[in-house]
């Protein structure tokens, strides 16, 4: 019989949620099948059968948290499919029944057995039976035990000693006492749930809303967080898609999109204040001199933020595959650990959810992300005075204070509303 367990994740991943079984138990799996989905912090994997055989047990059920090395299912290396040990279990017992009808003895002899066991117990019996108390009742414990426990008002009959003699010590006072205490908390928290006078439905967090919940919290509370903003006139940028909307998915086979443009003068905006392209490590300054830009995505189990990889080196056709392609596998749930991490800077738009203003929250241990909104078109008021319909964006750049300056900080915006508003200078520059 071998055994399927949680294996090695990722370096930073050491425990997850079972979300999906997919087999059952009777079913023949092959080397290499995958048998169950996990959900871990930040994306779902396949857990793949170390061997062939018939899954015979399965351990642990969906929405079980486990960890790296746990056991969750049996296999049986020479079983077959579809059998079920439950079903074995009466042609046995008829089988046994057949022995005793040949041999009339063996029901004596058995019967005998069993009551020479009645009439003296094992020896593990004596044990368990004399462990924890003494003949007269009491419990063996040493002095300083019984001190503890009445300190931390603890019953010793309650206290499982792990002295083979079963003498009760200090350190098993003190474990008890935190497995009260964990009790407690439990029946505390429980017993602090709002209850209300209308129906209400409860349902748990999944382990990976509960990780990005922790996390925000933990960033604002660690980073000294500030957003500063500007607008930016998209009418460059709108007239130069739509002249070169058709030759360009001719010759890309992908849409020239707004973000290609945006993380393009992001990229040219961090070459020149590379304080927002760095992280705090310690009481150092640790500057990147890459740029791999994370393009925040919406999904039904919440945001993940896979990475373009060095999108300074892409061109636009480049940037739009790759975030199509990092997009796709975060709604299919495809994504890889490798597609989350080492991000440099990050690009959010809520605007396509239709949000005008909002101040997004930094991915840590990022000092810098870029909130694109809506575009609404505005009256502006143009250099010659005229006024003017235009296509207008609010962005807000949320930034690390610790690190970057307000100066740094607008400066940066600005040469990205810049970028922006001369889109064909940001072509040719690539």
């Amino acid at each position: 019989m071998k055994e399927i367990k949680i294996p090695e994740l990722a370096e930073s991943i050491t425990e997850g949620t079972i979300a999906e079984w997919l087999v059952k138990k009777g079913d023949k799996i092959e080397k290499g099948d995958p048998v169950v989905e996990l959900e871990t912090d930040k994306v779902n994997v396949e857990v793949n059968a170390d061997y062939a055989g018939v899954i015979t047990e399965i351990l642990r059920e969906e929405g079980d948290n486990v960890e790296v090395g746990d056991v969750i299912a049996k296999v049986d290396e020479n079983g077959e499919a579809g059998g079920d040990q439950d079903e074995e279990e009466p042609k046995a017992e008829e089988a046994s029944k057949e022995e005793k009808k040949e041999s009339p003895n063996i029901e004596s002899d058995s019967k005998k057995e069993s009551d020479s066991k009645k009439e003296a117990p094992s020896k593990s019996e004596e044990k368990d039976s004399s462990s924890t108390k003494s003949r007269n009742g009491e419990v063996i414990a040493s002095p300083a035990a019984r001190k503890r426990a009445r300190e931390l008002n603890i019953d010793l009959s309650e206290v499982s000693p792990r002295d083979p003699l079963g003498r009760v010590r200090p350190e098993d006072v003190e474990a008890a006492a935190k497995g009260s205490s964990k009790k407690e908390e439990k029946k505390e928290a429980t017993s602090q749930k709002t209850e209300f006078d209308k129906p209400v439905e409860r349902v748990k967090m999944s382990r990976r809303r509960q990780t990005i919940a922790k996390r925000l919290v933990e960033v604002q509370h660690e980073a000294a967080m500030l957003t500063t903003f500007n607008e930016v006139d998209l009418t460059n940028v709108m007239k130069l898609r739509s002249d070169r909307k058709e030759k360009f998915i001719e010759k890309h086979g992908v849409k020239l999109g707004f973000m290609s443009f945006f993380t393009k003068a992001v990229v040219g905006a961090l070459k020149e204040f590379p304080l927002l392209n760095a992280e705090i490590q310690g009481n150092e300054l640790v500057l990147k001199k890459f740029y791999d830009i994370g393009i925040a995505v919406s999904t039904d189990d919440g945001l993940v933020v896979p990475v373009v990889r060095d999108a300074d080196r892409l061109d636009f056709a480049g940037v739009e595959k790759e975030i199509g392609n990092l997009g796709k596998k975060a709604r299919d749930k495809k994504l890889a650990m490798e597609d989350l991490q080492g991000g440099s800077f990050t690009i959010t738009n809520g605007g396509t959810f239709g949000s005008m203003l909002s101040t997004p929250i930094l991915n840590a241990p990022q000092v810098g992300i870029l909130g694109m909104h809506n575009i609404q078109k505005r009256a502006m008021v143009m250099p010659d005075d005229s006024i003017e319909v235009r296509p207008m964006m609010y962005l807000a750049l949320s930034y690390d204070h610790r690190i970057v300056d307000g100066k740094e900080a607008v400066q940066f915006l600005v040469r990205v509303k810049e970028l922006l508003e001369d889109p064909y200078d940001l072509l040719l520059e690539g």
